[in-house]
């Protein structure tokens, strides 16, 4: 573990490969689980402005969750998620594409121009995960066996888990962070 600014960091997140690999896991990480993707307090009122765009694009079993259970679930811990159509089963935003590949609904917006927001950040950052204290945030490696696959392709591609999600640590920490941490897993890695 390692300080920057205000985050302690896994040095995982440096030394572990890790590259999506979709065609193998079909995108498990949004079916699989028994619980909906982390949110941010700051996410709420996005995900209110852009769910009259998004929801065209859900399928039917999505929109039928979030209308009995709300754009988001507040857990028994006071966490923020995503409902789940059912428990243990698929995030309510989750739709497929025509390989049955799980692909985001609120992505698919963004990447059509519907919209001007990406996803969850928990979502754009894994397999990075964030638990937020008071004096810090913790920046760590989630291992997650779904994802073997995506970390043998980033071992074969030589790329780092932090390389990997670059976009996503630059929208949750700046580019003036990042390049900081490039910084440390320079010297890290000499």
């Amino acid at each position: 573990m390692f300080q920057l600014g205000k985050t302690i960091i896994s040095e995982d997140i440096i030394e572990k490969d890790f590259v999506c690999n979709l065609s193998a896991c079909k995108g498990a990480c949004c079916i699989d689980g028994e619980a909906g993707a982390p949110l941010e307090e700051s996410e709420i009122q996005k995900l209110e402005e852009v769910y009259p765009i998004v929801k065209a694009f859900l399928r039917e079993e999505g929109v039928k969750a979030i209308e009995r259970q709300g754009l988001y679930i507040k857990t028994e811990n006071g966490e923020l998620e995503t409902p789940l159509i059912d428990k243990g089963a698929a995030c309510a935003y989750v739709i497929f594409n025509e390989k049955g590949t799980a692909m985001c609904a609120i992505e698919e917006a963004y990447n059509q121009g519907q919209i001007d927001w990406k996803k969850p950040i928990s979502c754009h950052l894994y397999p990075i995960r964030i638990q937020e204290y008071t004096e810090f945030s913790a920046v760590n490696y989630h291992k997650w066996e779904i994802c073997d696959d995506a970390c043998t392709l980033g071992k074969e591609l030589q790329v780092p888990v932090y390389k990997f999600v670059k976009e996503a640590l630059i929208r949750k920490f700046g580019e003036d962070w990042y390049i900081a941490l490039e910084k440390v897993a320079a010297n890290l890695k000499k």
